[in-house]
């Protein structure tokens, strides 16, 4: 009997009118968040390639290794526009120097402000808004509907148990509307070729452990509302209650747990941390004024020599200085990093409780493009720093930080213009990007969340129906 009442599940499902119209409208929305993500990661490229091009070229107009300006940029991935997660949210351009603080700064919604607004439509909005509340209008009467037509009286006139009509019913339903769903996805993925972008083995892995999230995602939503639809006995109840709980899920819950976890761990301000580096900036300066005004050259020593002694003394003392700074600094960020990490754990902790949340925790990781991003970035920046340095000092003799420098320079009467710097000789900013291996086992714990959460609405839809009142 199982059998029959899977068939005609999906019979009932691919011709209803709400199928019709609600697969044409997910494939059309599906299909675009494709085509405008590829788009935007062809236009992303350029940019980015533009953007280091014209860093190379302002660098080649210099004469010389000291004082030039060198930027590294986040480079754009296929799947961050297919699930953009924070890779619009966080600094793209580092200001390079051999020593000292690296800041991100300039975000995409810098560039294009209207998308801070209304955002991106992407698979993570697709599914976790879109999808979910089209699993309640296909499933909110999948019980009671039934009941109030009849219908569920003349099936069970005959021998059908309990237990083969509810399992016929989550398992038409999901494979019904889930390899209706699969259709347009795999269009989607047909058309990135199309735009020439070849993902790598790693991506395509990648992108079908994302897709089949989704689907579990959909399943979750599907199993919830049957199970509703078996505890009440009206469809308008079951329909409301639905909403009710995806509000929840989707809009409440996860931006809950932000404002939740921020009274729960205090992290300080980021404009008191940049006063305090200010202040013990100053006060180092302030501290170093006797130690310049006091500076003596011997008599009879030669103009030149003097200025050279004087820039040497002022330089030790710019070094000394920096390095104080440098160990201030580094506390000071490390104790910010804590806390904001630790306020981050109590967050998606919290957030965890709404299966919307652990979808897109899950998607955004296998994206890499969750939280995981911008420590990411960080740290490659971090490592290219201790590149720039080495390459700076071979230069220049000195790292190319910040700090006092004089410069003595003398003319002659020669008419040749001197060469300028070839900035290819610069070294290359590697951004150290996560592995399939290693996103899968940070996304594993949501992952099996998700297969978790379909496992109880499964189960619960199951068995409130086995008590369900059939007159």
């Amino acid at each position: 009997m199982f059998k029959l009442i899977f068939v005609k599940e999906l019979k009932e499902i691919v011709q209803s009118s709400r199928f019709t119209i609600s697969f044409a409208v997910c494939s059309i929305l599906i299909v675009l968040s494709f085509f405008m993500g590829a788009q935007n990661y062809v236009s992303s490229k350029a940019q980015y390639e533009a953007a280091v091009q014209e860093g190379y070229n302002q660098i080649s107009a210099n004469t010389e290794w000291i004082g030039i300006n060198h930027s590294i940029m986040l480079p754009p991935e296929p799947l961050m526009a297919l699930v953009t997660g924070i890779s619009n949210d966080i600094g793209r351009d580092i200001e390079m120097k051999g020593r000292g603080e690296l800041r991100a700064e300039n975000t995409r919604f810098n560039d294009e402000p209207i998308f801070a607004i209304f955002r991106f439509m992407d698979l993570e909005f697709i599914f976790g808004v879109i999808l979910s509340l089209f699993a309640i209008i296909f499933t909110y009467d999948a019980i009671n509907g039934e009941k109030v037509s009849g219908t569920l009286k003349l099936c069970f006139a005959n021998s059908v148990s309990r237990a083969s009509f509810i399992a016929g019913k989550l398992a038409g339903s999901f494979v019904g509307l889930g390899l209706a769903l699969l259709i347009p996805l795999l269009i989607g993925a047909a058309i990135l070729p199309l735009f020439g972008i070849t993902l790598s083995n790693d991506e395509w892995l990648r992108l079908g452990l994302i897709l089949l999230a989704g689907l579990a995602y959909f399943g979750l939503f599907l199993a919830l509302t049957i199970g509703i639809s078996a505890l009440t006995n009206k469809p308008s109840t079951s329909f409301l209650i639905s909403l009710v709980i995806w509000i929840f899920a989707v809009l409440i819950i996860p931006r809950a747990s932000v404002l939740v976890s921020g009274r729960l761990v205090e992290v300080p301000n980021i404009d008191e941390i940049t006063a305090e580096k200010s202040r013990y900036r100053t006060q180092l300066f302030e501290d170093d004024r006797p130690k310049m005004a006091n500076f003596s050259a011997p008599e009879g020593t030669e103009p030149q020599k003097v200025m050279q002694a004087f820039s040497k003394h002022m330089s030790s003392l710019s070094e000394e200085r920096t390095s104080k700074i440098q160990v201030f600094e580094e506390k000071i960020n490390e104790n910010y990093n804590n806390r904001k990490r630790e306020q981050e754990r109590v967050a998606l902790a919290l957030s965890r409780m709404s299966p919307t949340s652990v979808f897109s925790l899950a998607i955004t990781r296998l994206a890499g493009t969750s939280l995981e991003l911008q420590n990411r970035y960080m740290d490659s920046a971090k490592e290219y720093q201790k590149v720039f340095a080495d390459f700076m000092t071979e230069k220049t003799g000195s790292t190319g930080s910040a700090g006092f420098r004089m410069i003595i320079s003398s003319s002659d009467d020669s008419d040749e213009e001197p060469e300028t710097i070839d900035a290819s000789e610069l070294p290359n900013f590697q951004f150290q990007k996560a592995t399939f291996g290693v996103a899968a086992k940070g996304s594993i714990l949501d992952l099996g969340l998700l297969i978790l959460f379909n496992l109880v609405f499964f189960g619960g839809a199951f068995f409130a129906f086995l008590k369900y009142d059939l007159r």
